[in-house]
């Protein structure tokens, strides 16, 4: 059978993302990343085999975990999982209209942190529902990624760094895109951000 975990799953449903606020239950995700039995993840955690079946069921009733073949031990039959994913990621509805998009850009400070995570929750929310519209459609998704890690010799250094980067992007995207209302392609957005990293 296959038990092949997709990469990421995304939650949107209120009730399964209060499922992965237990740690128990994360702890028991995290040991079903390759076929193992309710029993078998019980004696690795060394708890109650009762207690790690009941959670297991739970899990597999909300698509968290899947039948991954059975296996026969001492004489049993037993079922074995898998994780469905190999993580998984809550989508930004789930907060309703706590979702960090629902503020207002217009009073952002564009230089500052929160419009930063605003605009990478506006890209993980409008990311994942493509991502979901193209797997229904079986329709490869056009993306670009890129990522980097650099440093500075000096704050001066930084400013003509990011006066040339918006000038270079400026000019590739005058260049080489149309408006998105006449876009035989449907409409992109780019979102391009550098920050420090933590140590």
């Amino acid at each position: 059978m296959a038990t092949t975990a997709v990469p990421v799953s995304v939650i949107r449903e209120a009730p399964k993302a209060a499922m992965l606020l237990k740690p128990l239950r994360r702890e028991i995700l995290a040991h079903a990343r390759t076929p193992v039995s309710a029993a078998g993840i019980a004696a690795t955690m060394k708890r109650p085999r009762q207690v790690i079946n009941y959670h297991v069921r739970e899990l597999a009733r909300a698509g968290f975990l899947k039948r991954a073949g059975r296996a026969r031990k001492r004489g049993l039959t037993e079922q074995r999982y898998v994780v469905s994913a190999q993580a998984y990621l809550l989508a930004p509805e789930v907060l309703g209209a706590m979702d960090a998009t629902a503020a207002d850009p217009a009073t952002a400070n564009k230089a500052g942190a929160a419009y930063m995570l605003m605009l990478a929750t506006r890209l993980q929310r409008e990311l994942s529902e493509s991502w979901r519209r193209a797997n229904a459609s079986s329709t490869p998704l056009p993306l670009l990624a890129l990522d980097t890690e650099f440093g500075f010799s000096s704050a001066a250094d930084r400013a003509r760094f990011a006066q040339a980067l918006s000038k270079a992007i400026t000019s590739v995207v005058a260049e080489h895109t149309t408006p998105a209302d006449r876009s035989a392609e449907g409409r992109y957005r780019m979102v391009l951000g550098c920050y420090p990293t933590p140590e």
